[in-house]
This record gives structure tokens, sequence and C-alpha cells, in this order.
């Protein structure tokens, strides 16, 4: 394949050089928490004084918002697409440096990231990421970019962990870090699709990307980076389980000195109840009176009864059996009996997408259910709950928790990953020491759920304590620049001479090793 690299621009190295590489960030393209992370980390690894760049497709709502883009260098044809084009500019918002895989024919159309509108998965996935990947490992290898190169490479999520595997093929000596944001979603594919990403045949083995006979590109990154992280350290601990470890607990045990987990952060410049502008009134811990008019606007503008001492319940959330709304649905009968409202904003399972729009025209006044998603409904909905609900039967980290608790609205949640590392249930204990910040249970079951949602309601009816665990949330510090601080000190250990490279060694090169 031909590559034309365009000559080099001079720039600033001020410190460790990371590339960030992953399929979607917020606000330009959304489906989920990996883009809140993506749009956020960067910028505050930046902070931290790292020489940060990123790595993302060029779909439209990408390619047309950078900013300053020249041409890095010409791939040609490859993976499916007629021409491949390298192109660096800046985020319009951060102004982070950011490389553009601009390839039309792959990443140019309607629909999502990773469906089309009608909901299927886009036939050309396979080919999509791993050119993604592969641009990834060409850059960490110095080879397109003659202007930078990174020090170390960081993948998210399987859209993006081919570029372990082409990093390992090319047996470059670059260390990385592949971060899991759910196990759940791995990257499969058949089988036969495998020549199509101009690997060895020796990858495609139970050591390598195989997996139940399909190509897994999730394994890519188990496999072959470096260090593997999560989202919080619990779930670091639970996919190494078989009840959470989704087929792949196995690969993650064998691994298991270098998985840990940090715990994701809240983007304070977008997430502030001080300076939120989409909020009918802003607010703070020291001057809570404006949530009050935030939750009375927000039952006008859903058509909920207006009513102060009803405590209202909101979910954002992906509709889907992971996200435990099936556990709702069933508790939210002695919900509503015990007072309560609820507010739902989300998009997913057809049949959840159904049931709460049916227990919303059940319940008009009671129940509101919107579906799809706003980003500033989904700010005012944190902002004029009470609490929000998220019972998880597995949840990475979670940041509608952390975004409940930034605004003070108390999230009721199970006892899972993330959820686990960042609320404190309301216990006599936790009250009387003032850890409390929220409400927990444990059984995936709607008794369980019940019994916090229950709890909640009772203690809403006692201002005194609801607005000291109000204050008590709003004390809690879940910042980017913490995680960015732990993610400096695990890059800085893979930089060490001769630490971290215990990665896909009986892969790389010698007797056995990939060809």
């Amino acid at each position: 394949m031909l590559v034309r690299r365009e000559p080099p621009a001079t720039a600033a190295r001020p410190g460790p050089r990371v590339l960030q590489v992953a399929a979607e960030i917020f606000p330009l393209v959304k489906t989920g928490g990996l883009a809140d992370v993506v749009g956020a980390l960067p910028p505050a690894l930046a902070a931290e004084g790292l020489d940060v760049r990123v790595v993302l497709p060029g779909y439209a709502a990408i390619a047309d918002s950078v900013l300053h883009q020249r041409r890095v260098a010409e791939l040609g044809p490859m993976f499916g697409a007629a021409r491949v084009t390298l192109r660096l500019g800046r985020l319009p918002y951060s102004r982070l440096p950011v490389y553009l895989v601009d390839a039309p024919l792959l990443f140019r159309r309607e629909g999502g990231p990773y469906q089309a509108a009608d909901g299927h998965e886009w036939p050309d996935n396979l080919q999509r990421f791993a050119l993604l990947g592969w641009v990834a490992a060409h850059l960490a290898t110095g080879e397109l970019d003659p202007g930078w190169a990174p020090d170390l490479l960081h993948a998210h999520d399987w859209h993006a962990a081919m570029s372990h595997a082409y990093l390992a093929a090319h047996a470059a000596p670059v260390p990385s870090v592949f971060t899991v944001h759910n196990l759940a979603y791995q990257g499969l594919f058949p089988a036969g699709d495998f020549a199509l990403l101009g690997l060895s045949a020796r990858f495609m083995a139970a050591h390598g990307l195989e997996y139940h006979g399909q190509v897994s590109f999730m394994k890519a990154g188990l496999k072959f980076a470096s260090r593997i992280t999560t989202v919080s350290p619990t779930y670091a601990r639970e996919i190494a389980t078989h009840e959470f470890g989704a087929g792949l607990d196995g690969v993650i045990c064998g691994r298991r000195d270098d998985v840990s987990g940090i715990l994701n952060g809240v983007d304070r410049a977008v997430w502030n109840p001080e300076t939120d502008t989409a909020l009918a009134s802003r607010y703070s811990a020291a001057q809570p009176e404006g949530k009050m008019r935030c939750k009375a606007a927000l039952q006008q503008q859903l058509g909920l009864e207006a009513a102060e001492d009803r405590p209202l319940f909101g979910v954002v959330s992906r509709l889907s059996a992971q996200k435990g709304l099936d556990l709702l649905l069933a508790a939210l009968p002695r919900l509503l009996a015990e007072g309560g409202q609820l507010a739902v904003l989300g998009s997913g399972d057809a049949a959840l997408e159904r049931a709460f729009r049916d227990a919303a025209a059940a319940q008009p006044g009671r129940v509101a259910a919107i579906t799809g998603y706003d980003e500033s409904l989904a700010h005012r909905i944190i902002a004029g709950v009470d609490a929000v609900v998220v019972p998880s039967r597995f949840e990475p980290c979670g940041l509608t928790q952390l975004y409940g608790l930034r605004y003070g609205s108390l999230p009721v949640v199970r006892r899972v990953g993330g959820l686990a590392d960042t609320v404190v249930g309301a216990t006599p204990e936790t009250m009387s020491d003032g850890t409390a910040t929220g409400f927990s249970f444990d059984a995936a079951t709607p008794a369980a759920l019940e019994g916090a949602l229950g709890l909640a309601v009772s203690t809403y009816r006692e201002p005194a304590r609801w607005r000291r665990l109000m204050a008590q949330a709003m004390a809690q510090d879940f910042s980017w620049a913490v995680a960015a601080r732990e993610y400096r000190a695990l890059f800085e250990i893979l930089l060490r001479p001769r630490a971290g490279r215990s990665a896909g060694t009986p892969l790389r090169g010698g007797a056995g090793g990939v060809a």
C-alpha cells in the first residue's frame, strides 16, 4: 500500500507523549459514557504535563468540526476504502491535537458510528475499526507522522483494540495500555473475515484473536497490551470472575498482575450545577435553593404533577437488561404507591422502551418516559430529580451516579462495579459517621430494589436528613484530575526501561513468534 507523508511541522515537546485511540468523543459523537471519558481524559492528562494527541475515525460530525486541519499522510486504498488520508487538526473545544482517519467510504455515512439508522450493525465494522487500529499502531511506531511519535499508546474499548495486535505484529517496542470500558461488548466477527485484517494466520489462535470460532477485537487488547485497565477498581476484580467475565475471565486471570482499575471522573466544566446553562436555576451545595426550582421546571416540562412533597426519581440511561431497568419496571408499582414519581430518558431495547412508554400512559402525572437522547434534557433531569436510579446488573464504572452526586440527586444503585466504588449506601452507621451519599442494594431482584427505593422515600420525608445526605454527596471529589494523576503514574511505570513488556511476548518475534 502507498504511504506518502507530508513534511513534518515543528512543534514543542513538553513531556511524555501519549496517543489516545477511541471511536467516539464528547461532544462531537456520543453513544454512551465512552465518549464522555475520551472527551475529558486527554485534556486532564495535558493539564498534568503530558503531550497528548487523539486519533479518531473521520465521521462527518468529527471531521467537519476539527479545526486547522492539514494532511499528514496519504495511505492509499486499504481495508475496503478507496482512499485513506491521515489529517491532523485541533479539537474545537479543548484545542488538543487530533488525528483524523479520513476514509469517506468507511466513516462518512448516515446513521450512528456502529449501526445504520435501522439499528443493524454496519456489515463492515471489522474493516472500519481495524483501520482505526492500524493507523494508531503505525502512528505509535513513528511511521506516519515524522513530526511526532508517541512514547505510549492508550486505546479505549474494542473499537480501538486492534492497535495492540498491529503493534505486536510489528514487534514495536512501544508500551501500551488498553482500557476496558465494558467487557460485554467485544467486537466479535466471523472467523472467515480474519483474512481482511492483514495479519499472520498465527494470530487466529486461542492465544491470539480467536474466541470460540470467531475473531474477537477485545482479545487483541487483552492479549497484546502492556497493561490493562478498567474504569473502576471493583470492576477490575469482577471481570476475573465467571459471573462478570463475559466469557473472558480466563484471559483476564491469565493477565491478573497486569490488570488494574482507575475510576472515571466528572468533567466539571460540563457537569456543574453552579454554571450549567441547561438548568432552570443554578445552585450549589452552599446555596441549594435553585434545585427545587429545577424540580418544579422539570415536572412542568414532563407533564408530571407539580408536587414538591413527592420524591422524583430519574433515569438517564441506555435501556437494557444490563442496566437493570426491568427491575425498576417491576418495582415501579410499589414506588408509585409510596408516593414517588419517575422520569426516564433513554433508548435501547425496544421492549423496555415500550414498557416505559406504557407506564407513562397508564400513570399520567406520575411517570414520564422520553425515548431517545437529548443532552440538555439529560442535564435538566439530573438536576431536577431528587434521586437517580442506577440498578445495574453490572456496571464497569457508571457516570450517571457521579453526575447525580455532583448535582445533589442522591443515587440509588446496586452495589457492583463502579457503583460500589462511588456510592456509600445509607445505613444507621454511615448516616451517623457522615459517609452516606445515597442508597444501595445487593441482589439483582425487584424486592431488593424496592427496599432501596422505599428507604429513599422514607428518608426524603425527613428533610433534615435528606439535606445532610445531599451535602455529603455534593462534597465528593470525582474529578478527572484525580484519574489523570493515576493514569500518569501508570504511564511512567511503563516508560521505565524494561518495564511493562510482559504482554504478548510469546507472539512477538523469536521462536514461536508471529511472522
